[in-house]
């Protein structure tokens, strides 16, 4: 991965206008936000740019509206959460590109704000369509990229724009880029990494490069179900993914030709169903009725150890159906684990993808860890060694 651009510091932004790709791409109901979390993330950046007397056009997308226009997919109720978090005047533009938002551009004054519509209402986005990224590019006279979260995407606003106008990484970019290449490359040793989730087969690419940089790797959450029912036990009703041995095989070997050690849950939390009592079971007490939704004591145990005797740790994805209190247990020890270490100043932690920040936040544990990346596919794309097309077109020609 070469070095990002990165906008001087000391550049005069006065009265420039800054096109600000963001990632606005937040959860939604009956018409609300339910999760602000990438919308704080980007506040500090937008005050910034106001400070500097800037005029900043913000681009970003909701949902996947597929190139039409969705009214239930509308950026418009972020205007007033955005105006609120800024303490500031937020413009809104129904259009989302052509001359009426050159104009409305080139009208705003110096520290003013103006929030287009979803981008993705044009069909030209996802097409990563030359003429209509040139379009775009008319509305500023520097481009800067704050949506990682978007950057594995090749879209018109994400790459194509950066051939038409001056474009840079944005800080919150290249701290989420430098943050898992340093995890990746040049992380201080041992370094383990939690993996959860309920498919292996989509985190297959990230355990097969990370088998390589890692010295543990402990599978948590339904994941790991594949494990136990592989070893030959019974996991009951739980859920797990079938016709997965010849992958779960690929995982174990390369696990012991890398020296990385791999461990699963010992023991399990189990219940009947979901509203049922919960009960601590060992792998081999497991019924056939019962669902696996949590990891136990011995397994909690253990990991507190693994993260102990770390100096760098990766967590992606839960140790268990954490939305219910009593199948929490696992997943809030394991971030609280975390935190303390990390306050310590004996760990340096990353946590990333979209179910372990909710448990993070749920926690309270948010302010802990080192660094926490709201990202989903593309944080996991990164540290699968993938090449970011978003993040390609941002590097230096060295």
């Amino acid at each position: 991965m070469g070095t990002l651009k990165a906008l001087d510091e000391n550049l005069n932004l006065s009265n420039k206008r800054i096109i600000l790709r963001v990632d606005l791409n937040v959860p939604m109901q009956d018409g609300k936000v339910t999760d602000k979390s990438r919308i704080n993330k980007v506040i500090p950046v937008i005050k910034e740019l106001v400070n500097k007397k800037a005029k900043i056009i913000l681009i970003s997308h909701l949902g996947r509206p597929k190139g039409e226009i969705d009214k239930n997919l509308s950026l418009k109720p972020i205007k007033s959460i955005l105006e609120n978090l800024l303490n500031s005047k937020v413009y809104f533009s129904n259009e989302s590109y052509g001359s009426a938002v050159v104009e409305k551009s080139k009208k705003i004054k110096s520290g003013e704000i103006l929030l287009l519509e979803n981008i993705r209402f044009n069909k030209e986005e996802e097409e990563n369509e030359s003429i209509f990224a040139k379009e775009l590019s008319k509305f500023g006279d520097i481009y800067i990229n704050e949506a990682f979260s978007c950057s594995h995407r090749a879209h018109a606003s994400v790459c194509e724009i950066t051939k038409h106008i001056n474009s840079y990484a944005g800080r919150l970019l290249s701290e989420e880029v430098n943050a898992i290449n340093m995890l990746t490359n040049k992380a201080e040793k041992p370094v383990s990494c939690i993996i959860g989730g309920s498919k292996i087969s989509t985190k297959i690419g990230i355990l097969t490069n990370l088998a390589k940089k890692m010295q543990t790797i402990v599978i948590v959450g339904a994941m790991a179900n594949n494990f136990i029912k592989y070893q030959g036990h019974n996991i009951g009703k739980s859920l797990f993914e079938e016709n997965q041995e010849n992958l779960l095989r690929d995982i174990i070997n390369k696990c012991e030709r890398n020296n990385c050690k791999l461990v699963i849950p010992e023991d399990v939390t189990v219940a009947k169903n979901h509203t049922s009592e919960s009960k601590l079971k060992s792998l081999s007490e497991i019924e056939d009725t019962d669902i696996i939704l949590d990891i136990g004591e011995n397994t909690i145990r253990k990991i507190y150890k693994i993260i102990d005797e770390s100096r760098t740790i990766l967590w992606n994805g839960p140790a268990g159906y954490f939305e219910i209190e009593k199948f929490s247990i696992g997943s809030n020890k394991i971030a609280k684990k975390i935190v303390e270490n990390t306050k310590n100043k004996s760990l340096k932690s990353i946590a990333g993808g979209g179910d372990t920040v909710s448990a993070i936040n749920k926690f309270n544990c948010s302010s802990g860890f080192t660094y926490i990346s709201t990202a989903g596919g593309a944080f996991l794309e990164l540290l699968e060694g993938k090449i970011l097309p978003g993040i390609k077109v941002l590097e230096k020609n060295e």
